[in-house]
């Protein structure tokens, strides 16, 4: 297996803390709102991940994290009059579920900020004690930059956003510009506190992951976990304060693979709410099914930017479709192992820093191989045994695929016409029972003139939509 590492920026071979065991921690939401296609892209790029290193059968750990205290969730708080764990549990639940329908699986570990405090106290009292972080009168903590040498060596660049710093509101009375908020302290009676011994307040955006990544994960004594992920925008100041506060607290690195996801366009200009063009997954998900959209989110690599535009998800729809017809044709049959080859060709395509491109190809010319055997033998168990066999392994490691083919051809079409469609299709078969052949070509031609074409199995009548 070989991983780009985004602080060496090249192609590494994936040499584990552990053998044959993978930990993985990649940032998650803070949630203040609903997921937009950037948390998706970025779920979806380290899915592909988990998935291929479970195919290689590595023991895998994911871990990703929900910000639920921020001066955004507060902002939200103070809008709309309810409470952080009403706001934050009502965002969580519905990124999960934004998330499951694009086949994501869930995170093994999902820690909150909140649920995370003492580690986080701890994490920062610890750099009080070595004088690498220090307290001002406000009671704001922050971390001196200038006290570790290293600094900079992730991202490569030092810079002095003190917005992107800290995330928080902050006085002026640190010790270097690069300084960074651990904690903020209380600014009036309506701020969201937490008491510690250094003041009351709450944590700083980067502290947070380096104290849960500390919490859930032992390491080697070299470095904490295998890899940190996430998107290109976290890599600095982020990443970068993430590994040098973990450095400094534990005397040992955080990761020993740094990987980043591409930025998301849409018709060519970055995602971004100031421009009013984030497009949020729910509503996606209203046009598209959700696997339409995961088959058409991860056909670029997941290093590259994203343009996401109708056109080029609806030529990535077609390329699903082709899988989905030769499900259907071999369909009903029993699975019994993947070709060898194709899953060799198919792993090594992935086990390349997830080579998509060479994948998806690979799986172009297994669908036109097959169908080319079919067609001189049509009848061939064995063929269509091995063939559902590789659809699985596509699944297992792609995410796609994973559909019954008709209930897939019925998508996009609504309930109320499926209710006619059936009732239609019942009403045939009791033609058909009572010998009432002219009625039940009459049904069939209305189908069809519905766009509607059935097939008449052992197991039933099943239909699609043309």
């Amino acid at each position: 297996m070989y991983i780009y590492d985004s602080t060496k920026k090249t192609k590494v071979p994936f040499e584990p803390l552990f053998p044959k065991k993978a930990s993985i921690y990649v940032c998650g939401p803070t949630v203040y709102d609903d997921a937009h296609l950037g948390h998706a892209r970025s779920s979806l790029s380290f899915d592909l991940l988990t998935r291929t290193l479970r195919a290689l059968d590595y023991d895998v750990v994911m871990c990703k994290n929900f910000t639920d205290i921020d001066d955004k969730i507060i902002n939200k708080i103070k809008e709309t009059k309810k409470t952080l764990p009403q706001i934050t549990n009502y965002y969580i639940d519905r990124y999960l579920e934004d998330m499951r329908a694009l086949g994501v699986i869930d995170a093994d570990i999902m820690p909150k900020a909140t649920e995370s405090l003492d580690a986080i106290e701890a994490m920062i009292q610890k750099l009080i004690d070595k004088d690498i972080a220090y307290v001002v009168s406000s009671g704001d903590v922050y971390f001196d930059t200038s006290k570790d040498i290293h600094y900079g060596e992730i991202s490569h660049q030092v810079g002095d956003d003190e917005d992107n710093q800290s995330r928080v509101e902050h006085t002026t009375q640190k010790r270097n510009p690069k300084d960074f908020a651990l904690w903020k302290a209380c600014g009036g009676d309506d701020d969201i506190c937490f008491d510690t011994s250094f003041s009351k307040g709450r944590p700083g955006w980067h502290i947070e992951c380096s104290a849960m990544i500390d919490k859930h994960f032992k390491g080697n004594g070299e470095y904490s976990i295998d890899i940190h992920g996430g998107g290109m925008d976290l890599l600095f100041p982020h990443h970068e304060n993430e590994a040098s506060q973990s450095r400094c607290a534990t005397n040992h690195e955080l990761a020993k693979y740094w990987m980043h996801n591409g930025f998301v366009n849409i018709d060519g200009e970055k995602m971004s709410k100031s421009l009013g063009n984030s497009f949020f997954v729910k509503d996606a998900l209203k046009v598209y099914d959700g696997e339409i959209l995961r088959n058409y989110l991860i056909s670029v690599h997941y290093r590259n930017d994203f343009n996401f535009n109708e056109e080029d998800l609806l030529n990535s729809k077609k390329r699903l479709d082709k899988l989905y017809r030769l499900k259907k044709r071999i369909s009903p049959t029993k699975s019994s192992q993947p070709n060898r080859e194709f899953k060799k060709a198919l792993l090594e395509a992935m086990s390349d820093d997830l080579n998509i491109s060479k994948a998806l190809a690979t799986i172009d010319e297994m669908i036109s191989a097959t169908n080319d055997k079919l067609d001189i033998n049509s009848k061939d168990k064995a063929l269509k045994r091995e063939t559902l066999s590789n659809i699985e392994l596509i699944g297992e490691v792609l995410g796609i695929g994973l559909k019954e083919p008709f209930s897939y051809f019925q998508i996009g079409v609504d309930s109320a016409t499926k209710e006619k469609i059936e009732n239609l299709i019942s009403e045939r078969n009791i033609a058909k029972k009572e010998k009432d052949y002219a009625k039940a070509d009459k049904i069939r031609d209305e189908l069809i003139a519905m766009g509607i074409s059935i097939m008449d199995r052992v197991e039933g009548t099943v239909w699609e939509k043309l």
